[in-house]
């Protein structure tokens, strides 16, 4: 194992909040203690007890150059992105590949998914919905080719954003990241928190009256770079992000725990991985919402690592001016810990009056809380928290200093140990092995069931009422591969495993028919029950809990390729040994809600189209795949079965419109190249690529484009394609082709049908024997694609 030193830098900012326009106007009515808690606009707050949120109410949102048809959550990042970029002194990338954006978001397109409902189901709002769309639409703007996802972990998905921009480039992925999150007010997170009565009917005031929270919205985007390249280009450096922590509770879809297990890891990581000490941090966002849960734990936490430790630490939550701004929150927070970091002051948490000043001295302690009106502090290192539903859980550092940020470089290889399969082949590999053996075309199934004997073999059944489909799906998937794995999660290893899951639309579909329930019945009368399931996340903090895996845990989207964006993700966790072991997923669900609106937009087929028959539209279809990656090393000293190793990744972009792949091939060239570099092969070496034509003339002909640029004879190049079997289950089929792929390499699927492209479409039978290093491709509508090589 080698270690590594790159260091990452901030060079420009970029906010939007209900107190300002701008960074400056943001920071300089938060050292004023203006709040911008209202009574709300935006939302129908009839018979509802608590009617104020931080809405932006002073910018025409609508002004934004080039964001028309974007929804009100994108437009947002656009802005905020805009002033980054300007204050970085950067501007339009010409589609280079080694700019990254990153993008948090807890609800996505709210407000158009809201208006379908509104507006008889008018298909124009269906491509704004999804968080999706979001990091895409910035991409289109300022023409950014690399890695470009959104990070869907609720409240935390803005740090965890952060986290990862700062990972992409310290493994040498990316030279700058756009990184960041977005929210906008709307009725499903309202109505959601209104029926959880997790809301405040006056304006909140955390570690204080924790009586509930206050929404807000806006954007908070930074530009992270490396230490390197900006220097090169003589760009102002605003501070050095040092270490993240990311976590999972394992405990509750919408508590956090009491005891802050999970938070005091994420904190305790995030220290040890900036190389400073305790008593060096001199200032803490809090996440704070105001809620009673969150607050005692959260101060739980901070006493329990600082006391005794720190005796100079100041401690604020900004959310009383900006309001919980969900996804933006951590990304906003970031914003205001480095402009508090760069500027030595701290900012007040508002609305405490004299006796509430005399409570909280005995609840502070020796920790410094700011109450009120900001103070003047010299300081040299801050910390921002982000506590999340699913049990989500990330905490960041920022410093003017260098720090001592040593990031270890695994040179191990990481090995395959288990695959998990919900399809509509079956569950379990067994079957899924079994039924592709014996596949005839008249046998093709779209929909996959999970029923509450899946759960009853692991001893979850009393959960299974509990959970939506699309968590049913990730659940088992994610079961089954630890138990494949043999993989058993105790006490001493559940911090050493992760969990990644890939989703192309994720909740998009129980936000859908939540918002249908509130547009009939008014916002009073959302459903506590259903509202959880609404965050992307939800799934895989259900998996966290049925499994008690309490490492690193995110929720990305970016399309279909999403289930092969979760391996390269966990690559890059496995690599800088953050964890041991990843589950990396892929899971989207095909409900009656879905199918509508891929219907509506003319993707799905009226028959099943076989792939690279020059057919128009797909078969829709769903499926959960969890893969079980692991450090080889550790998996050899377990006595782990290993089907293959994966050898190394890329990830590109090329913007197109959302709705489409057309014109974008040349970002997959790349992917494949850079994939192809990453695991030090050569072109030549590939014996067979593991497709993602799904039968839709317009996207295979994007893959085999670039696939001919790539291999130049496709004549003798097979590709095998899992959809032909399963139909188009967007991240599931992303993630089952990487399965199929292991299955073949380690001869549990001793031969499989393929496609040869060159001048003429023939069909040809492959075999496993023949097989030792191969490349599984993926796509992303908007142009986004990812490359893995794995190998025998």
């Amino acid at each position: 194992m080698t270690e590594i030193k790159n260091r990452c830098v901030v060079t420009g900012l970029g906010m939007i909040s209900a107190i300002g326009n701008n960074v400056e106007e943001c920071f300089n009515n938060a050292k004023r203690s203006v709040s911008g808690i209202e009574e709300k606009t935006s939302v129908d707050t009839k018979d509802c007890y608590a009617k104020l949120g931080a809405e932006v109410k002073k910018f025409d949102l609508d002004s934004i150059e080039g964001t028309k048809d974007m929804d009100r959550v994108s437009k947002f990042a656009i802005k905020a992105a805009r002033e980054a970029m300007a204050d970085s002194g950067l501007k339009d990338f010409a589609n280079d590949s080694r700019v990254s954006v990153i993008m948090g978001s807890c609800v996505g397109g709210a407000v158009s998914i809201a208006h379908y409902h509104e507006n008889n189901r008018d298909k124009s709002d269906i491509a704004k919905m999804p968080i999706s769309r979001i990091a895409n639409d910035v991409a289109e703007v300022f023409h950014c080719g690399g890695v470009i996802t959104n990070v869907a972990n609720a409240c935390a998905a803005g740090t965890i954003s952060i986290s990862y921009a700062c990972d992409l480039i310290r493994s040498g992925k990316a030279d700058i990241v756009l990184a960041g999150g977005t929210d906008s007010f709307a009725s499903v997170p309202y109505a959601g928190f209104l029926a959880l009565h997790a809301l405040d009917a006056n304006p909140c005031s955390p570690f204080n009256h924790c009586t509930g929270i206050t929404l807000g919205e806006g954007s908070g985007v930074v530009v992270v770079e490396s230490y390197e390249h900006a220097k090169a280009r003589g760009a102002k450096m605003y501070c050095e992000v040092l270490g993240a922590g990311v976590s999972s509770d394992a405990h509750h879809i919408t508590a956090p725990r009491e005891d802050g297990e999970g938070q005091m890891n994420a904190i305790n990581w995030a220290i040890t991985s900036s190389g400073v000490k305790k008593d060096e941090i001199g200032y803490i966002n809090a996440h704070g919402t105001g809620t009673a849960k969150n607050d005692n734990a959260e101060f739980l936490s901070l006493h329990t690592i600082f006391d005794g430790s720190n005796n100079d630490l100041s401690v604020s939550s900004t959310k009383a001016m900006v309001g919980h701004c969900l996804g933006a929150a951590g990304a906003i927070e970031a914003v205001f810990s480095i402009k508090c970091l760069t500027s030595n002051v701290v900012l007040p948490t508002l609305r405490y009056t004299a006796e509430d000043i005399e409570n909280l001295k005995v609840k502070a302690g020796n920790i410094d809380f700011v109450y009120n009106e900001a103070k003047e502090k010299k300081l040299e290192t801050v910390m921002s928290n982000s506590f999340a539903f699913g049990g989500n859980n990330a905490s960041i550092i920022f410093s003017k200093n260098e720090g001592s940020v040593v990031v270890k470089n695994n040179t191990n290889k990481i090995a395959v140990t288990g695959l998990g399969i919900v399809s509509p082949l079956g569950n379990g590999k067994d079957n899924y092995v079994n039924n592709v053996n014996s596949f005839t075309p008249e046998t093709t199934s779209i929909q996959s069931h999970v029923e509450r004997a899946d759960y009853d073999e692991f001893g979850l059944g009393m959960t299974f009422r509990k959970h939506d489909n699309l968590s049913k799906l990730q659940v088992v998937s994610g079961m089954n591969a630890l138990k494949d794995g043999n993989y058993q999660i105790t006490d001493e290893n559940a911090t050493k495993i992760g969990i990644v899951v890939g989703t192309c639309e994720g909740a998009l579909g129980t936000c859908l028919n939540f918002q249908e329930n509130i547009t009939l019945k008014g916002n009073a009368n959302g459903s506590a029950f259903n509202f959880p399931n609404t965050v992307y996340n939800a799934a895989g903090g259900y998996l966290s809990i049925c499994s008690g895996i309490k490492g690193y845990n995110v929720t990305i989207t970016n399309g279909s390729q999403s289930g092969l964006a979760s391996v390269a993700y966990g690559m890059d966790i496995l690599r800088k040994s953050t964890e041991e072991a990843v589950l990396a997923t892929g899971t989207d669900e095909n409900i009656e809600i879905i199918n509508e609106i891929y219907s509506k937009e003319g993707k799905i087929a009226d028959k099943v189209n076989e792939p690279y028959a020059n057919g128009n539209g797909y078969t829709l279809s769903d499926g959960s795949v969890s893969i079980l990656l692991e450090d080889d090393k550790k998996a050899a000293e377990r006595g782990a079965k290993v089907y293959a190793h994966v050898l190394g990744y890329g990830m590109a972009h090329h913007s197109v419109d959302f709705t489409t792949l057309e014109g974008s091939n040349e970002a997959l060239v790349v992917a494949i190249n850079d994939a192809l570099k990453d695991a030090n092969v050569k072109a030549s070496d590939i014996n067979c690529v593991f497709g993602f034509a799904n039968g839709d003339k317009k996207i295979d002909n994007e893959e085999t484009v670039a696939l001919a640029k790539v291999f130049n004879n496709l004549d003798k190049m097979p590709i095998v394609n899992v959809k032909k079997h399963i139909g188009e289950a967007r991240s599931a089929a992303a993630s089952l082709a990487f399965a199929h792929a292991s299955l073949m390499l380690s001869g549990e699927l001793a031969s499989s049908d393929a496609y040869l492209v060159g001048k003429n479409v023939t069909k040809c039978t492959v075999n496993s024997k023949d097989l030792n290093k191969v490349l599984v491709v993926a796509y992303g509508y908007g142009g986004s694609y990812t490359a893995v090589v794995l190998e025998k």
